[in-house]
């Protein structure tokens, strides 16, 4: 009997091509999984014909990103949950598709571990201490949240509460006790008396903005005036209204002496030990960050799906831009941009794709390059473009091996080389010197792990890995031993969505850090109140059927990393708005710009220190939301990519085109 496995490779939708019969009835075996976290199985699908017969056929499957793996013919659990694949037979137009939900419960692996960690710090009688926990498996893998009974060894000396606070009421030796599934972690301290008399606060500020982030150090001292190391400070605030708005619930973030304040008014900082307290109040003033926004151009697209855009200056000096199509049989718009205000185009440029999800020019503007999906005979790879005529593109020369056959998703490109994603497991370098000769380089596929995002800066390749996070590899830097013709792994970092898609790195002169801004992308709303409307965004609406037409329903943030030293990188803050979802990113003079598909195209200050969630700290500068009412789905907005150029800020929406904003100086602050 003939059969489909399963290719389930963390991706929200997937295809497995072959020719196209009609289906009538999926089954699964099994019907359903049940397994625990690390562990894999087998999944075989199989699809019938009205005969009963199985049959090969295209079918779509999806499931919960980061959740459940496929490698080696195996479904792999990553988390515990309860999750579900689905299955779905791709109909000729006009046909319903038949559909299979697959169940797949998801336990953790047992506690074999337990390890009770805390800051460096001296425990006095009379101060309070956070105690966090470690739990661990077998494989060495970490149990998130687990569920903690702690207690301590004598109550009199110290007590403990059910988040892990150490409060220290006597002197003597005690232990601190976690417990979880009958697995035990133990601390012993041995509190003294403090010698802690004062307590100074020192390095704050009367007067700060809405998102200004203040700095406390809290020097202890004893009797005698000297300074006490590694004092246990608790850090605390008040706040009071600057008005008579009733104050939020959380106006304020403090961590270790760092506070942000997200709402003006007056806030007094409480540091405290055994034996001593300070206090510094100062007042925090609106931000007043918004700026208007004016209309110049678009260029009007409405028979397409515009996906990704890149601009630049021809070699004639005139500025120009180009846009890729999803679902658009392989076409890419070639505009001119010179003229904000007058956006016209010049040519087409077609390539065998069903979707040119990417575009990219060398910063020489010497050539270009389309990425191409879905090709017709399977063999995807990149198309190498001569911009020697700018405003009407030639196709200099097509490359395809080296796994990039299973389709380019994303692509970067320098003067010499260009980075291509392959099949979205691993990255291929290309030699682009002679572009109508294109010559493979190198690769890098980083274990267990899939990409989406590249991004090359100084040497060093910074790629966005779902789950993975974000991981960098040396190709020229010089630090860490790579080179181009031999990319050396540096570092990863884990983010805390695991829907790492976009990165962007970048040097902060005001504060001398270097920061990786790096994006979620979730096209769904799972779980969440509003859920959206499914998954028919992408299609037009049919007068006949009375469907499509609907925008699409995105989640996820951006989270702001320093990453100035890569092997001890430190998240700061995010940038997070409600019922939206980010995609593709750029930072130029301290201003983030972002392309939030339904959210529009989002300017937000990320000036000076970050913390917090710089959405709700009076950040944003501009938005801006394409509705169009002659759009590929009208007036629905869904901002792809993002591109500060000469005063201007270009975006591609998938709806309608590509658009320039025009940020106004900064004047009379804007309610």
């Amino acid at each position: 009997m003939k059969h489909l496995l399963l290719v389930f490779v963390m991706i929200t939708a997937s295809v497995i091509t072959c020719a196209a019969q009609t289906v009538t009835r999926i089954e699964a075996q099994p019907e359903q999984l049940q397994m625990r976290a690390g562990e894999s199985a087998d999944l075989v699908i199989l699809a019938f014909d009205q005969d009963g017969r199985a049959i090969s056929t295209p079918l779509r499957i999806s499931g919960a990103r980061g959740a459940l793996q496929f490698a080696d013919g195996r479904v792999t659990a990553l988390q515990a949950g309860d999750f579900e694949v689905f299955v779905s037979s791709v109909p000729e137009d006009g046909e319903e598709p038949i559909t299979l939900n697959i169940p797949v419960y998801v336990a953790w692996p047992v506690i074999t571990n337990m390890r009770i960690y805390t800051a460096n710090v001296r425990l006095f009688e009379g101060a309070r201490v956070v105690h966090d926990v470690v739990a661990t498996h077998a494989d060495g893998s970490v149990r998130p949240y687990p569920e903690i009974a702690w207690s301590s060894s004598d109550e009199t000396i110290a007590t403990v509460d059910a988040f892990g606070n150490v409060r220290a009421i006597g002197t003597g030796t005690v232990t601190i006790n976690a417990m979880s599934e009958g697995v035990t972690g133990a601390l012993t301290h041995t509190i003294m008396a403090s010698p802690v008399r004062s307590l100074v606060m020192t390095m704050g500020q009367e007067q700060i903005r809405t998102g200004d982030v203040q700095g406390f150090v809290a020097i202890a001292r004893d009797e005698s005036g000297a300074i006490v190391e590694n004092a246990p400070i608790s850090w605390s605030y008040v706040y009071q209204p600057d008005d008579s708005i009733v104050a939020p619930s959380g106006p304020a973030q403090m961590l270790d002496g760092r506070m942000v304040a997200d709402v003006p008014g007056v806030y007094t900082a409480i540091a405290s030990t055994g034996g001593a307290s300070a206090e510094f109040s100062f007042r925090v003033m609106p931000r007043n960050a918004v700026r208007k926004l004016e209309v110049v151009g678009q260029g009007t697209e409405d028979r397409i799906f515009t996906t990704d855009f890149w601009i630049w200056q021809g070699v004639d000096g005139r500025d120009y831009a180009m846009t890729g199509s999803k679902f658009g049989d392989g076409v890419s718009m070639v505009w001119d941009v010179t003229d904000p205000g007058n956006i016209f185009k010049t040519d087409s440029v077609f390539v065998d794709a069903r979707t040119t999800n990417d575009i990219k020019v060398s910063p020489d503007g010497r050539y270009g390059a389309v990425s191409r999906e879905g090709a017709s005979n399977r063999r995807n790879g990149v198309v190498i473009l001569d911009l020697a005529d700018p405003g009407h593109p030639v196709v200099a020369s097509t490359f395809e091996g080296n796994g990039v056959t299973g389709g380019v998703h994303n692509m970067f490109a320098t003067d010499d080389y260009l980075f291509a994603l392959a099949g979205g497991d691993k990255y291929v370098i290309i030699d682009v010197r002679d572009i109508y000769r294109p010559e493979f380089v190198s690769e890098y596929n980083h274990p267990n792990s899939r990409v989406h995002d590249i991004w090359v800066h100084d040497g060093l390749v910074y790629s966005a890995e779902w789950e993975t996070g974000v991981v960098v590899v040396d190709v020229g830097n010089g630090k860490y031993g790579g080179s181009i013709e031999n990319p050396a792994f540096v570092t990863s970092f884990p983010l805390t969505t695991g829907s790492t898609h976009a990165v962007f790195p970048y040097y902060q002169e005001s504060t001398g850090r270097f920061l990786l801004i790096a994006g979620d992308e979730r096209v769904q709303r799972q779980g969440l109140a509003w859920e959206g409307t499914g998954s028919d965004h992408r299609q037009q609406f049919d007068p006949v059927t009375g469907k499509g037409g609907y925008p699409r329903a995105t989640s996820g943030y951006i989270q702001i990393v320093d990453f100035t030293d890569p092997m001890n990188p430190e998240q700061l803050a995010r940038y997070e708005v409600s019922e939206y979802g980010t995609h593709n990113i750029w930072v130029e003079d301290d201003v983030l710009y972002q392309a939030y598909y339904e959210g529009g195209v989002r300017m937000v200050d990320i000036s000076g220190d970050l913390m917090g969630n710089l959405y709700t700290q009076g950040r944003e500068i501009a938005v801006f939301k394409a509705h169009d009412p002659i759009g590929y789905i009208p007036n629905s907005p869904g901002a792809w990519s993002v591109m500060p150029w000469k005063g201007n800020v270009f975006f591609s929406d998938i709806n309608s085109g590509m658009w320039a904003v025009k940020v106004q100086p900064a004047g009379r602050p804007i309610s």
